[in-house]
């Protein structure tokens, strides 16, 4: 979180929430090099950096899993935009993936190259790849930060193959602790945060781009994440609160999985 105050209005028509006055391209990169930023560090000092790089070790081989089942091939071709210090790619790429990355920051690429042998691009070079060239394009909370959103959705779909498919995870406003934290929790992060999706606000996006959704599914582990940093929010750094809260929001979840913390979306093109 900023500590700064930015405004959040809604879209009635598709139910999209954006964040009202939020720093220009150009400016925002300030936000993002803060210690707090976890994504882009690899440090494990504290609770919470110890929390994320315990649930990031057991995720990348269930994204793997789930990469290699809805695409139906072992080893292709694949993109990851908003690629961070580049885990996700090593991962990938150990499993014989040929693998291509963008990021926008200097220096998580630095980090992607010296911690593990990755080169990924900066965002201008995303264009420079072949239409149709992958198989999969993931972009792992990634969405909500990019200004131009129009744009990166319809530029991603043409990287697309024809029988490829494109893995979205955002956080998701309508789950039940958003409901719990309202203004404190902790993945609307303005305004590093431009956009918060709703299930229904990803349909229309994606449709508007000649994409379909075919599968939604759940990130658990979210939930738990969102909640210990929201406790943090509020003044405090409670485990058991954030537990309690996490596991409050699975359970509502199991009944209405689009009411999960963070969702994410498996689309293709029409």
């Amino acid at each position: 979180m900023s500590k700064k105050v930015f405004e959040i209005w809604k879209c009635e028509s598709c139910s999209l929430l954006f964040t009202q006055d939020a720093p220009q391209e150009s400016e925002i990169g300030e936000y993002y090099k803060s210690p707090d930023y976890i994504s882009h560090t690899e440090s494990t000092a504290g609770l919470m950096n110890q929390a994320y790089h315990f649930i990031r070790n057991y995720t990348l081989r269930i994204k793997k899993k789930l990469i290699e089942k809805e695409t139906g091939i072992a080893a292709g071709k694949l993109l990851d935009v908003g690629s961070g210090t580049g885990a996700f790619l090593h991962s990938m790429k150990k499993g014989g993936w040929q693998i291509a990355g963008i990021e926008s920051d200097e220096d998580a690429r630095n980090k992607a190259s010296t911690l593990y042998n990755v080169v990924t691009k900066a965002p201008n070079e995303l264009r420079n790849f072949p239409d149709g060239h992958f198989d999969a394009v993931t972009m792992w909370h990634v969405l909500e930060h990019v200004h131009d959103l129009h744009e990166y959705v319809s530029t991603i779909r043409k990287l697309l193959d024809e029988k490829g498919k494109i893995f979205i995870a955002v956080p998701n406003y309508t789950s039940a602790d958003a409901e719990m934290y309202k203004e404190k929790w902790a993945a609307f992060d303005v305004p590093r945060h431009l956009y918060h999706f709703s299930p229904h606000s990803m349909n229309v996006l994606l449709a508007k781009h000649g994409l379909i959704i075919k599968k939604i599914k759940p990130m658990w582990f979210d939930s738990y994440y969102v909640s210990l940093l929201s406790e943090r929010y509020k003044g405090g750094e409670n485990l058991l609160k954030a537990v309690i809260s996490g596991t409050t929001s699975n359970i509502k979840s199991i009944v209405n999985s689009e009411r999960s913390s963070s969702l994410i979306y498996i689309a293709e093109k029409i």
